[in-house]
């Protein structure tokens, strides 16, 4: 019964896995590919069952890292509780996939 709220505010997961579950995104490659995203764009998740899980970690300290880098365009857009500053290297070869990923959650929030 706990997970039904988290469940409830997912932004990314249902739209581009199919699916409410972050025990089914850590089980496949694409499922850890966004779902740092979701953690970026989503002050809501609770990832506390979740937190000794190494693709959570390695989800949670990408986020941090972009969240460090747009800041400014996060906070205006989505007015998210801020996430641990991390200035530590992001991979620009997915920008596309963050900006595509920004517009959908702005555009169903």
């Amino acid at each position: 019964m706990s997970e039904l709220p988290s469940q409830q505010s997912f932004k990314l997961l249902p739209a581009y896995l199919g699916t409410t579950s972050i025990e089914e995104v850590v089980q496949t490659a694409r499922g850890r590919r966004v779902l740092w995203l979701e953690i970026l764009l989503n002050d809501r998740l609770d990832l506390t069952p979740w937190q000794s899980e190494p693709a959570v970690q390695e989800a949670y300290r990408t986020a941090c890292r972009w969240y460090t880098h747009y800041r400014r365009l996060l906070t205006y857009l989505f007015d998210r509780v801020p996430l641990p500053t991390d200035s530590g290297p992001i991979d620009f070869r997915e920008y596309r996939t963050f900006a595509e990923a920004v517009y959908f959650a702005y555009a169903h929030r």
